[in-house]
């Protein structure tokens, strides 16, 4: 009989710098303690996969042409990253996961990490890839499951992640940096209660507008204030300085959390929801009022939407049990797999 093969990929909470990434710019997401697990053996010529919490089987051949036409809808991003793995040995498996799907906490890029892990394990003359490859395979493969062109924070925190540390990625390079979390401090999702819908036309348009005011001005990471009047689109004009901001906010929370300031951190989180809200237009009415709500409450230092946008969750920096709803997350290691008996 086979080896047990078990491999297990968290997902991440975005603590600021929101559709920062695909532009080059910085980001300080954070792996978090619910994740995605598979456990199985490998099959010499299908992927096999079931799942606790979604119905259906996922039962594919080895090449795959047409993500995203599988179902069930859940097993096109199981099919994403086959067809970007080219597996020569497939796996029989059960999956199961603690985040809640829908959020905004990445569920299908620690789906996609989940698979790719076994799917490499099963086949032993296979290299392991390294964190940056194995984020760029779930990057491939989350657009090919959705048709959304996301960029690379999501898998690459999964990846990468570190216990106890948000990362501090530079889209620019590649380069992360683990920033500690400080131990005073309680991180805390909340869900709206409107379903994240990360629409492709919304995600697919914003990404346009970002470019074609790098066209213009040259590339946002290196962009200042004053060069956004050269953009004369007056919606264009305030996507980019959604990101020109946010790149600094990036910096400044990573810069609070180093010196445990955590006030400055949170009122910096809270300006970008400002930001995400107003120039970016990426929040709702629901999720504004509960960052509303929150932020007037004792013991919170600040709170923004997280994730793309449109629905879902708003992160909270708070004072230890300061609040009673939502998760309290704490930061975890990344992707890993153990094959047993």
């Amino acid at each position: 009989m086979t080896a047990t093969i078990r491999a297990h990929a968290p997902g991440r909470v975005n603590l600021i710098g929101e559709h920062t990434d695909y532009v080059g710019g910085l980001a300080l997401p954070m792996a978090i303690d619910l994740g995605t697990t598979i456990v199985g053996r490998a099959l010499d010529d299908r992927i096999r996969l079931r799942s606790a919490g979604f119905p259906g089987q996922v039962d594919l051949p080895l090449v795959i042409d047409h993500p995203a036409a599988v179902t069930p809808a859940w097993g096109r991003y199981v099919a994403g990253v086959v067809a970007v793995l080219a597996p020569r040995i497939g796996i029989d498996g059960e999956i199961s996961t603690t985040i809640p799907v829908g959020t905004g906490l990445s569920s299908s890029a620690a789906l996609e990490l989940a698979v790719a892990l076994v799917l490499e394990a099963a086949d032993p003359t296979r290299s392991p890839l390294g964190p940056i490859d194995l984020a760029r395979a779930g990057q491939q493969a989350e657009q090919l499951a959705s048709g959304v062109p996301c960029g690379l924070m999501d898998q690459l925190t999964s990846a990468a992640g570190v216990a106890g540390h948000a990362l501090l990625i530079d889209f620019r390079t590649g380069a992360f940096d683990p920033v500690p979390v400080p131990a005073d401090l309680d991180i805390v999702v909340i869900h709206s209660g409107q379903a994240r819908e990360l629409a492709t036309s919304a995600y697919a348009e914003r990404r346009a507008q970002l470019e074609s005011a790098e066209r213009v001005i040259g590339p946002l990471r290196d962009a200042t204030l004053a060069d956004l009047s050269g953009l004369a689109d007056p919606i264009v004009r305030a996507r980019a300085r959604h990101v020109v901001t946010e790149n600094a906010r990036v910096i400044e929370v990573a810069d609070a959390f180093r010196s445990a300031d955590l006030g400055r951190a949170g009122r910096a989180m809270t300006a970008g929801h400002a930001s995400f809200r107003d120039d970016f237009g990426a929040s709702t009415v629901v999720v504004d009022a509960l960052v509303d709500r929150l932020v007037s409450m004792p013991g919170v230092h600040g709170a923004r939407l997280t994730g793309g946008g449109f629905g879902g969750c708003v992160v909270a920096l708070t004072e230890p049990g300061a609040l009673t709803e939502g998760w309290t997350v704490h930061a975890s290691a990344g992707a890993r797999v153990e094959i047993g008996d």
